[in-house]
């Protein structure tokens, strides 16, 4: 049997187009505005948006992710203390890779989805 050839992942830096692209794709989400920057929404909740700095992604997370995530690579995960208190991690997008960014943003989306738009993702 031969030996079927897969596509190498896609593990290089992320930029806002590819957080774009990623977030676009999943049901429902559109494109939106939150404090002034470009946001990604889903039955009107926010999800992500680029940071003030326009060099990271703030991104909605399980708060216990988010300190695995910071712990693990501080490098590309951090908050700033407006965020202690609230479910929300920033990521870095020229260090994270376009992998790991696809992952958070659909684990984000399913955060706020609403239940119907959840489901059809499973």
């Amino acid at each position: 049997m031969a030996k079927r050839k897969t596509r190498p992942r896609k593990t290089g830096p992320a930029s806002f187009q590819i957080a774009r692209k990623l977030a676009l794709a999943l049901p429902e989400a559109e494109e939106s505005t939150s404090y002034g920057t470009p946001a990604f929404k889903v039955g009107g909740k926010l999800f992500a948006r680029l940071h003030q700095d326009g060099e990271s992604l703030v991104v909605r997370i399980d708060k216990h992710e988010r300190v695995m995530r910071m712990q693990a690579d501080p490098a590309t995960y951090f908050i700033t203390e407006h965020y202690v208190n609230y479910p929300w991690i920033l990521v870095r997008l020229a260090s994270v890779s376009r992998d790991d960014l696809g992952e958070l943003l659909k684990d984000a989306w399913q955060l706020v989805a609403p239940s119907r738009s959840a489901a059809r993702k499973r």
